[in-house]
Parts: C-alpha cells; structure tokens; sequence
C-alpha cells in the first residue's frame, strides 16, 4: 500500500473496511454478513453521501491487506489515521453487528473485535453494552 492511499479513505470508508474486515476474519464472507454491510451503507445517516462503489474498493484494500503479514496492523493504522475519534463507538457498533450477522460468532471474529476494542480505545464497559444491543438484534 503506497503512502498516498493512507490519506484517500474517508471515515466510511473506514467503517466499510472494518466490517468487511470482520466478515472475512473467518475466512469465510457469509451472506447474511454482506446483506448486512449493504444495509448499513445503504440505510445509516453516517453513510449518506456514500458512493455504493466504494465498498469494493475497500473490500479490495481489506483483502490486499489480509494477503500480508502485518496487514491487520496496517490496516489499523489506517483507521487510527482517517478515523475521526467521535466514530470509534460507531465503527465497533458495526463490526458487533457484522458479527452476530450470520447468527455465530467464529473465534477469529472475536479476537478481532477485541482487537477493534482495544485499537479504538473502546471503554469496557460502552463495549459490553454495544455487544449486549448487537446480540439483541440478531436473536432469531
């Protein structure tokens, strides 16, 4: 990744890149996962000026990322440098609802939210309640 592509990502893109993120830490991008990137994207304020051709790009930086050895570190560092500190709660909001999408969590998911936690600097216990509503809203 070249110097230049740290400073083209917006905030939403930011936001895509950590739930596609999250799909694909399993190795396996499940449906109800993508279905529910694209409601996000298609359906929350924060992404009402986004352009719909944007989340492959950013799958595409993801994926690019994931094929390198320090690519979760990368990728941090770009969240931690387009990411406005006031969308920290959003973005680990999403990845829980990413997540609990397909209706289990695989351990990798976990570990990279907890990651995502720790990255974002997300209090414990603002986390524990974000889980809490995610979990809430993928019950079936």
């Amino acid at each position: 990744m070249t110097e230049s592509n740290t400073n083209v990502l917006s905030p939403q893109d930011c936001l895509v890149a950590l739930m596609i993120a999250v799909s694909a830490s399993d190795d396996t991008i499940r449906t109800a996962e993508l279905v529910k990137i694209q409601s996000a994207v298609n359906m929350l304020p924060v992404f009402a000026d986004y352009q719909d051709e944007r989340t492959k790009r950013m799958a595409q930086i993801v994926f690019d990322l994931f094929d390198q050895e320090d690519g979760l570190d990368a990728l941090f560092g770009l969240i931690r440098n387009n990411l406005p500190e006031r969308l920290f709660e959003t973005a680990y909001a999403l990845a829980c609802d990413v997540a609990a999408a397909d209706g289990s969590l695989a351990d990798t998911e976990l570990r990279l939210l907890e990651e995502i936690r720790y990255e974002l600097d997300i209090d414990r216990l603002h986390a524990a309640a974000i889980e809490r509503g995610a979990r809430a809203r993928h019950l079936t």
